[in-house]
């Protein structure tokens, strides 16, 4: 009894109750991540059931896996500083040295935030999931993997292209909803342009009406009339709406559907060729087009030579 009478209370009760707030710190954050994390992961799963396919299901998970490391970050760091706080260590130099330090890892390492920052936001916004056909910096493929680091394209040569996201300033996605299969026609000159496009008509009817094809033809074939007038053709454009990624396939076989077409009807599907024209005079006669070849000194042209 003495000896407990003589200890000084008052020292050691700072000391302990200092040391109760930390443990009382730590237990209370790490309640908070594992609790946060948890509502995190129950909202993807809910998230997850709502959309359709397994990119959409990647999509969510890679979104929640982004929340769950801020959260964890964020509350851990929150911790620390209050832990110092009750060691008796000061906040202000460190957080200054922190703050300096931040600053020179942001300079180094803008491009590698930024990429993470836009691959955030592609996924968020859903603008690109796996297996879309895309063009992105230039370069155009099936998408194999996106995560916040990078997007992965495979292009039809089979070759495999890493792109960071922060180069990502325009996606072209050909993979939403519909596509339309474009098609430009040339013939010649001398054909009836009004026939031409009945034939067109006809194959795109008989193109949909076929059940291999059917599935992939939205609607009717929509002939648009006369693009433009070549130097040896007139160009007839022409298009159909198709599901997504279809629009190739449909393209492909309306061409050899068309050629077969022309081919029996006697459409000329031109080539490239030069008319010269002498000119009229005011009177409405046409001066002769001199034509010469070059000779030898025995008056043979070139293709009258005897060949050795």
């Amino acid at each position: 009894m003495q000896y407990l009478e003589n200890i000084d209370w008052a020292r050691w009760s700072a000391p302990a109750l200092s040391g109760l707030r930390i443990v009382l710190i730590v237990v209370v954050a790490w309640v908070s991540i594992t609790m946060l994390q948890r509502a995190v992961r129950m909202v993807r799963l809910r998230v997850e059931g709502r959309l359709e396919g397994t990119d959409g299901a990647r999509r969510a998970e890679t979104l929640g896996r982004v929340v769950r490391y801020l959260v964890a970050m964020v509350i851990s760091a929150v911790a620390t500083m209050l832990v110092l706080a009750e060691v008796g260590v000061s906040l202000a130099p460190i957080l200054g040295a922190a703050g300096v330090v931040g600053l020179a890892i942001g300079f180094g390492a803008q491009s590698l935030v930024k990429d993470y920052f836009t691959g955030f936001f592609l996924l968020f916004e859903d603008q690109i999931r796996t297996g879309d056909v895309v063009k992105i910096a230039g370069i155009g493929g099936s998408v194999e993997d996106i995560t916040l680091r990078h997007v992965r394209l495979r292009d039809y040569d089979g070759n495999v292209h890493f792109i960071p996201n922060g180069l990502v300033t325009t996606v072209t996605n050909m993979s939403r909803s519909f596509a339309h299969a474009v098609v430009d026609i040339g013939v010649s000159y001398r054909e009836n342009v009004d026939e031409v496009m009945a034939v067109m008509a006809e194959v795109g009817a008989q193109l949909r009406a076929d059940p291999a094809h059917a599935v992939r033809i939205l609607a009717d074939l929509d002939i648009a009339g006369v693009e433009r007038l070549d130097d040896s053709a007139v160009i007839l454009r022409c298009r159909f709406k198709v599901a997504p990624l279809q629009q190739w396939t449909v393209r492909r076989e309306f061409l050899r559907r068309l050629k077969a077409a022309f081919d029996e009807k006697g459409i000329e599907i031109p080539f490239p060729h030069l008319t010269l024209y002498a000119g009229v005079g005011k009177d409405g006669t046409a001066p002769a087009l001199p034509l010469s070849l070059p000779t030898d000194a025995n008056g043979l042209a070139q293709y009258d030579r005897p060949q050795p």
